[in-house]
């Protein structure tokens, strides 16, 4: 196989594992979740404002009697319960907005995925 072929197959692979960005840039604008979205909030804020909400893949998120963890940046992060939305996830998957306090990401807000 040659370089081009097998770097281009890498860059694809790598393109894949990477977490899909909730952003708004505009391209959502349309979107009949914008609204919903832009209303959600926890007890830490609007999940919405300067945050970018991203999916959490099932092996990057836990949960133990209605207690949660997440793993952003390779650090498992407790997810405070002022985080956790309580209303229906009408997207779908599991999502969390982050946020950093001294340098270590904390949770500003976690969506359960639909499933549970």
């Amino acid at each position: 196989m040659s370089a081009r072929i097998h770097a281009a197959l890498m860059l694809g692979l790598i393109a894949l594992a990477t977490p899909v960005l909730a952003r708004d840039d505009g391209r959502y604008a349309k979107s009949p979740l914008k609204p919903w979205f832009e209303s959600l909030h926890s007890e830490f804020g609007q999940c919405c404002t300067n945050t970018d909400g991203y999916i959490v893949f099932d092996a990057d998120w836990e949960s133990d009697r209605g207690h949660y963890r997440v793993r952003i940046e390779g650090e498992w992060v407790l997810v405070l319960e002022g985080a956790v939305l309580k209303q229906p996830n009408r997207a779908g998957p599991t999502m969390v907005w982050k946020h950093y306090i001294d340098g270590h990401p904390r949770v500003r807000c976690f969506l359960p995925g639909s499933m549970i």
